[in-house]
């Protein structure tokens, strides 16, 4: 392997990265820091497994999900597009050489202050959802393009956003639109978002077929309808749910969409990033609980890493976390548990797991934790945040120098 330092990327040129002998090579049992080891690789993979699913929608990356440099840089090299939130997102992605039409600023409620900086970068596409943020939008951004945010939840999902965000698309969206057109603003399109890692397949079509609805009374009205942003919520770690899902997208525009001019796009965010990363946690300390009799029940496990570090995560979603051993295959396993390191008594990663009998300076592998996990680490109690080694495979290269 061999190192980028301005970038700090090293590129490898095995298949994919031997996590074992990478451990070995960065001498991780002996740091007090966990580390985050991320393939952009596999970003790219991901990028090249939504255009054989999505060839007609472009994919405005939700940095929310995951904002370090190096993973944004892979995805404006790839041609996505970027869903901001925020002033300071804003202006991450425009400091990589981003141009403003690549930005949708898909945060339906704005300070004013956020909207006149976004007029001021040249940044067009705005969503709303309610009459008070479409006047707050003709006031300080008459000449913004304004999208339409509906509601429209699936019924199960890791993370829901209806409650929050969306206009009720049979009683207020209509009257909405309306109010964009009477105040003469440029209204381009609607957006809809099922909800962080949809469970619900239908869901897609159910917001689609919404969608076409109030796309057509838009249009009715003379409004200059081209976009409509079908959201995100797309599993990150399950490429067969992913095909599906596009099945049923692709199906529903057809189905609703036949005939309209209309250019589609997407906010993905764990998609592009959940699978990327690896976290890399060492145990420093251990107890044994043991019943009545005095026999062994279960081994609680610390480790270097937590709740307020890479598994901020598991706090608000109800993740599949696997933990990876390094003992020898055959060792026997023990009901266990895995604590992070602070004191706060919620801190916790996984309450019951089968794991060999493991000592101080051994070291954990959790797979699938590149979203939701980094943007959100703290240093609570006084941890130092994981820092991230990046890696990139030889001969995609060119996606990033």
């Amino acid at each position: 392997m061999c190192s980028k330092e301005s970038e700090k990327i090293i590129i490898y040129n095995r298949e994919k990265i031997d996590l074992k002998s990478e451990i070995k090579r960065l001498k991780l049992s002996e740091q007090d820091d966990a580390v985050n080891l991320c393939d952009l690789t596999n970003i790219i993979k991901k990028f090249e497994i939504w255009e054989k699913h999505f060839p007609q929608i472009k994919p405005y990356y939700a940095i929310k999900c995951n904002d370090e440099s190096p993973v944004l840089k892979i995805m404006s090299s790839l041609g996505a597009g970027f869903d901001c939130a925020s002033k300071n997102e804003i202006e991450k992605v425009l400091k990589i050489g981003v141009h403003p039409n690549r930005i949708i600023y898909a945060n339906p409620m704005k300070s004013k202050s956020f909207i006149k900086h976004a007029k001021s970068k040249n940044v067009t596409d705005s969503t709303v959802d309610n009459e008070f943020e479409i006047y707050k939008m003709f006031k300080h951004y008459p000449t913004s393009n304004v999208i339409l945010r509906f509601r429209s939840d699936a019924k199960k999902v890791l993370s829901p956003l209806g409650n929050k965000f969306g206009c009720d698309a049979n009683e207020n969206a209509a009257a909405l639109i309306l109010l964009t057109k009477s105040l003469n603003m440029n209204m381009i399109g609607l957006s809809f978002h099922v909800g962080s890692g949809c469970l619900e397949l239908e869901a897609y079509e159910r917001a689609i077929s919404t969608g076409s609805s109030l796309y057509k009374f838009g249009k009715f009205i003379d409004h200059n309808l081209k976009v409509l942003d079908i959201g995100g919520g797309f599993p990150g770690d399950d490429d067969v749910m992913f095909a599906n899902i596009a099945e049923i997208v692709n199906k529903a525009l057809a189905k609703y969409f036949a005939g309209i001019d209309v250019d589609v796009i997407a906010e993905p965010g764990r998609f592009f990033v959940h699978t990327a990363y690896t976290n890399v946690s060492k145990v420093y300390a251990k107890r044994e609980i043991r019943a009545d009799d005095g026999k062994h029940e279960k081994t609680m496990y610390y480790v270097n890493d937590g709740v307020f570090g890479t598994f901020s995560c598991t706090l608000y979603e109800d993740l599949l976390i696997e933990a990876i051993h390094f003992k020898d295959e055959k060792s026997e396993l023990f009901d266990s548990f895995i604590w992070g390191p602070t004191c706060d008594g919620c801190d916790k990663i996984l309450e019951s797991v089968r794991l060999p009998n493991l000592e101080e300076g051994d070291l954990l592998a959790f797979p699938n934790m590149g979203a939701y996990t980094v943007p959100i680490m703290n240093d609570f109690n006084g941890f130092d945040r994981p820092k991230t080694i990046f890696y990139l495979r030889s001969d995609y290269i060119h996606c990033i120098y």
